[in-house]
């Protein structure tokens, strides 16, 4: 049930266009030109289309390394990694009930001090697979976590790492002789990277089926190479998107599949990343509990990942809707490789580079300023006069750096919900840092029409980062902080706010 309703018409026009360009050819047969004259960072970053087909070569090794876990008495796994590198683990994770006599997947990508201090209670260091993720191999957050566990256990035995060839990672895999080292294709991005090494390392080691998820997205290939969109499900997609996009329903918002509706998360990063940028981008709203019609402005596009009765409410009240076909955990391979076709069709409709991060290296940049001079006292601005400043189209975008496991995270999603229903806006809330690996181009590089409230939780305690002169707590500030000044600088309606104050909003 695809009723498009408002956007029907410029989902045609966008067909049309691609049809005419031969999209769908050019993106199978890697013609860079679909997207940018200059081959740099597009003609590097097409290896996602077939590594399905590669990476079922590895099959074997990636078993023998799963079983090795196994016979070693390895009873956890932790994936340390940030955006491409984590979030597919954790739709993983979350989609998969854990295998019995298989250690349980867990990922740790926040620079809070609470979860790095428990860790070691929770997945004692003498039982646990220590996953070190970065493409770069140079990433602050994943580096910072692997000294700390390096300092607890003692033994490189316990870290395998994912990294790129020859990177500064890769090097001390080699040198120090940890577990293993698993180098994936270089002319993959973070955010492609799903049905890679970055993804099916972690799914190896906890036990799950790697050859069918890898099956799954090989059964899907031939439809999305079809340039026919009654056939092409990722064609029809990509122009409802961008359809979205040019009509101001930009919001797109997500109802999934309980089974996997960790999905979100890694389409939120999919999609912010590849499309937010020069001005323009689709906005993925995932994780927003599902309202009555009316509490939904005129700027949204729905998309419901499965069978969902909520779906007709909201095409019969006028809203556009697309609904995209799920075979649950078990055709999770199909979903990622249907979702990279469309969002890189879609870049092609909005005429951006779906495979650069132009904003990303800002925050990062800001970050190692703050920790250089030490982070500021900011003192919390008025969340009645921030939230005065939101009118018709734009979203609201919580962005708090707090445990990600206290159920602090629910009363922030309380009062997400009530400021949605209360202003008739789209709403997100982005953990950090872990929404700067995934949203934070998007918020930089998008549409102006985002109102960014940062929350930053207490310390109780800290945990000392070996070799650095700060600690995570340090560490998350000076990130927050260099999120905020950098939102301001593009002259974002951006403010830290109180956390108890956020959540007054719900009384």
């Amino acid at each position: 049930m695809d009723k498009l309703g408002p956007i029907d018409e410029a989902a045609r026009a966008v067909l049309d266009d691609l049809a005419a360009r031969r999209a769908v050819t050019r993106l199978w047969d890697r013609d860079h030109t679909l997207w940018a004259d200059d081959p740099a960072e597009v003609a590097d970053r097409l290896g996602w289309l077939d590594v399905a087909g590669a990476m079922a070569t590895q099959a074997e090794r990636l078993e023998v390394f799963g079983d090795a876990l196994v016979a070693d008495g390895i009873a956890h796994v932790v994936v340390m990694g940030m955006g491409g590198s984590s979030l597919f683990p954790e739709v993983l994770a979350r989609s998969f009930p854990p295998r019995p006599g298989r250690p349980a997947l867990r990922v740790i990508d926040t620079t809070d001090p609470a979860p790095v201090a428990r860790l070691a209670h929770e997945c004692p260091p003498a039982e646990t697979l220590y996953l070190a993720s970065s493409k770069s191999g140079t990433t602050i957050e994943t580096l910072s976590h692997l000294a700390t566990v390096l300092a607890q256990t003692g033994d490189p035995g316990n870290v395998a790492v994912v990294t790129d060839p020859g990177t500064p990672l890769a090097e001390r895999a080699a040198a120090e002789r940890f577990r293993a080292l698993f180098e994936n294709p270089s002319d993959i991005g973070g955010r492609y990277s799903a049905l890679s090494f970055f993804g099916l390392v972690p799914a190896a080691a906890a036990g799950f089926d790697v050859a069918a998820l890898l099956a799954s997205a090989d059964a899907a290939g031939p439809t999305l190479r079809d340039p026919d969109p009654a056939v092409n499900g990722a064609l029809r997609l990509a122009a409802a998107l961008a359809a979205g996009v040019r009509t101001g329903h930009d919001k797109v918002t997500f109802i999934v599949d309980g089974e996997i509706d960790a999905i979100g998360l890694w389409l939120e990063q999919l999609i912010a990343e590849s499309t937010g940028k020069h001005g323009t981008g689709v906005i993925p709203i995932a994780g927003e509990r599902l309202g009555p019609p009316a509490v939904y402005g005129a700027d949204r596009l729905f998309v419901g990942i499965g069978d969902h009765h909520g779906l007709e409410p909201l095409a019969a009240a006028g809203h556009p809707v697309v609904e995209v076909p799920s075979a649950g955990p078990a055709g999770l391979g199909g979903l990622v490789l249907t979702w990279e076709v469309a969002i890189a069709l879609c870049g092609a409709a909005l005429g951006i580079n779906p495979f650069d991060q132009p904003n990303v290296a800002e925050a990062k940049a800001a970050t190692a300023e703050v920790l250089e001079r030490g982070p500021s006292v900011i003192e919390p601005s008025s969340l009645s006069e921030l939230l005065d400043q939101v009118g018709p189209g734009d979203y609201v975008a919580i962005l708090a750096y707090v445990d990600p496991e206290d159920g602090v995270v629910d009363a922030i999603e309380d009062a997400r919900t009530e400021i949605r229903d209360r202003y008739r806006v789209a709403t997100t809330v982005g953990l950090g840092p872990r929404y700067l690996h995934s949203t934070g181009q998007l918020h930089k590089g998008g549409p102006p029409s985002g109102v960014f409230l940062q929350v930053v939780g207490d310390d109780p305690i800290d945990v000392a980062i070996p070799d650095q002169r700060f600690g995570f707590s340090t560490l998350k500030r000076a990130q927050a902080e260099g999120d905020l000044r950098t939102l301001q600088a593009h002259g974002l309606r951006a403010a830290r706010v109180s956390l108890a104050e956020l959540l007054e909003v719900t009384r």
